[in-house]
């Protein structure tokens, strides 16, 4: 019953924050500080900074299943915590980057121009869905309901995986494209 009731108590949180931060971030994709009389540099070297914390987040993600699998929950729950601590990370600098420069049209052709959109895509449209999955899985874990826990990572897991993983790969296809 008191592992329902933090549950239930971090609910409202969990809904608040999945609905904040991707509005946030559509708001201030939109915002140019030199709109605003900033005389900032376009922080141009922070595509390639968040592109490998999303690759190492996947990283952290496959050691962290492996890790449980072997019955390690201290370090499971250690690699989850970084993996979450990273994907926060890569959220501040991706909106420091948009802020600071003008995003980046891709300029490949063909059929490769179909992949990459349809890469892109899916990749912001299940950034958006893992919010919550992954704060739900993780209230759940530290709430020590583990068979709920397990039932919703089985779910997060491939979910946020993917976006990690495609998080590179879109940086890959876009960055001969980055005006340097």
């Amino acid at each position: 019953m008191k592992e329902q009731n933090l549950e239930q108590k971090y609910n409202k949180w969990i809904i608040a924050v999945s609905i904040i931060i991707p509005v946030a971030v559509a708001f201030l994709f939109g915002v140019k500080l030199k709109d605003f009389g900033y005389n900032v540099e376009p922080l141009s070297f922070l595509p390639r900074i968040y592109a490998t914390t999303n690759g190492v987040t996947a990283i952290l993600l496959i050691a962290a299943v492996i890790a449980i699998k072997n019955g390690n929950r201290r370090l499971h729950k250690s690699l989850m915590t970084s993996a979450i601590a990273l994907s926060v990370a890569f959220l501040v600098m991706y909106v420091a980057y948009h802020m600071t420069s003008d995003s980046t049209k891709f300029g490949g052709e063909g059929i490769i121009k179909y992949v990459y959109y349809f890469i892109l895509v899916t990749h912001v449209i299940l950034s958006i869905i893992i919010i919550p999955l992954v704060l739900i899985t993780y209230v759940r874990a530290w709430a020590q309901v583990f068979n709920k826990h397990k039932k919703i990572a089985r779910i997060t897991f491939p979910i946020w995986l993917y976006v990690a993983v495609t998080g590179v790969v879109v940086y890959l296809m876009i960055s001969p494209y980055y005006v340097r």
